[in-house]
């Protein structure tokens, strides 16, 4: 039977217990003895699959991350929650929980992925299976550590050396220190990881995973040669576009090479929640991330990656079982829209929960690409054109920064990309985002105020500061 990680994550328990609530009780697992556990190859694997495992928790890519991209002019909060609506309109505080949700399991990824890295080198076990485990956790520490980079700024580092003295209460590390982190982190990824898994391990991070978060990071950082340099090895190496862009949001070819990261969900045991928060109410979903207009309108007319991005009034959708085919109407949300990419339905009816939920993809790389040549007097054009021919748009030339922030967003809408997209290009003066959250988006989005430097990052949540001592400090402005 064919396997991947999402059915290896069964082992994520052994030896390393539950959830941590936050940073200052993450428990001790670098101390786990080896009688108890660490002592072969068998357990580096469970170790490293239970890294994977807190990514799909509903209060981090299950749903709560996705928070972060609601203040972008892509999509409407909707749902019931209202402390989304202060996240949306820049009046929150730093109490505001939806500030602390993923907060904690974030740091349950970097303090397994210590664990990891304190305890697999001295294993006697398969080089290349060893060289593998490493990598992953220095990959899924790294991508954590970008998280709350683009998140929150600086927050504290803890690395092995923290946790085998127990240090855990340590003030926020600089900007540039988190950013050097992620850095050294990703590159040790890239060098350990396989380039690709075959069909038993699909879903684990490979080389391809990690030379294209660093190139997304070096383009943040703005140091273009870099994000060349780095999003080429992904351009060359065995990451194709997939033959059709909706290859990447159908259970069947969800893990194509194109995907470079993402969450996996399987049916019935560890299960994408963010599946049903953006699916109609009345076919079984909780209504909330609306598309807007806006967002519909900048699509090219004909352009194929419309409908499968945005369940539109007069789509005929097949809900299986005895619903079967039914037509989306407009009074199904707020907006008039649904988003399509995380909803596929089973034959007998029903969500299927085995649809992934994706973070990176090459056709970001691509357009990272060709943005850094753009914004460095280089020609963009190729990179661009590969990911607009995959849907029949027609070849540019010349390509500008205008149609590559046009590309970003319709070909990455809804993956979380918008919002900090908009930061990055404002901080460069490419875009003026006070304007464009001005915007007048109807009355479930009327004009917003961001203000700029202090929009740029979220609070870091009361609560964690209080947990601190005051150790942990807070974000401008706040």
């Amino acid at each position: 039977m064919k396997t991947n990680i999402t059915y290896l994550l069964l082992m994520v328990l052994l030896g390393l217990g539950g959830c941590t609530e936050d940073i200052l009780e993450t428990t001790p697992y670098g101390q786990s003895t080896s009688s108890q556990f660490w002592r072969n190859g068998e357990d580096a694997v469970a170790a490293a699959n239970a890294i994977y495992e807190p990514l799909i928790n509903h209060d981090f890519y299950g749903h709560a991350e996705h928070t972060f991209d609601i203040p972008s002019d892509d999509q409407f909060r909707a749902g019931d929650h209202a402390v989304d609506q202060a996240i949306e309109s820049f009046t929150f505080d730093a109490d505001n929980p939806q500030l602390f949700f993923s907060w904690r399991h974030k740091y349950e990824v970097i303090s397994r992925a210590n664990a990891v890295l304190i305890n697999v080198p001295g294993i006697t076990m398969d080089q290349a299976l060893k060289d593998r485990t490493l990598g992953e956790a220095y990959f899924l520490r790294g991508f954590a550590y970008w998280r709350f980079a683009v998140i929150y700024g600086g927050v504290p580092i803890i690395l092995e050396a923290d946790v085998l003295a127990n240090n855990y209460n340590k003030p926020r590390a600089t900007t540039d220190e988190i950013f050097a982190q992620i850095e050294s982190d990703l590159l040790k990824a890239a060098d350990l990881l396989p380039a690709s898994h075959g069909s038993a391990d699909l879903g684990r991070a490979n080389k391809g995973s990690a030379n294209g978060l660093l190139a997304k990071m070096y383009l943040y950082r703005e140091n273009f040669s870099k994000t060349i340099e780095f999003g080429n090895k992904v351009i060359s190496g065995p990451y194709p576009l997939a033959p059709n862009f909706d290859d990447n949001f159908r259970v069947a070819t969800k893990n194509n090479p194109e995907m470079l990261f993402a969450v996996q969900s399987l049916q019935g045991w560890r299960e994408n929640n963010h599946i049903i928060y953006t699916t109609p109410r009345p076919w079984g979903g909780w209504d909330f991330h609306e598309p807007v207009a806006d967002l519909v309108d900048e699509f090219e007319e004909g352009d194929p990656r419309l409908d499968y991005t945005v369940y539109k009034p007069g789509d005929i959708v097949d809900l299986g079982g005895t619903r079967g085919p039914t037509e989306y109407t407009a009074d199904l949300s707020t907006t008039g829209y649904h988003f399509r990419k995380y909803s596929s339905w089973r034959p007998q009816g029903g969500l299927n929960m085995n649809h992934n939920n994706p973070i990176l993809r090459a056709a970001d790389v691509y357009l990272l690409v060709a943005e850094a040549k753009i914004r460095s007097g280089q020609s963009g054009d190729m990179e661009i054109n590969a990911v607009r021919a995959r849907s029949g748009r027609p070849a540019l030339t010349n390509a500008t920064m205008q149609d590559l922030i046009h590309e970003r967003r319709v070909e990455l809408a809804g993956e979380n990309q918008r919002h900090q997209d908009l930061i990055r290009w404002d901080k460069a003066g490419l875009v003026d985002i006070v304007e464009i959250y001005r915007k007048d988006l109807g009355p479930f989005k009327p004009p917003r105020n961001f203000q700029r430097p202090k929009h740029y990052l979220f609070a870091i949540p009361q609560r964690e500061i209080d947990l601190s001592n005051g150790v942990l400090t807070q974000n401008p402005g706040y």
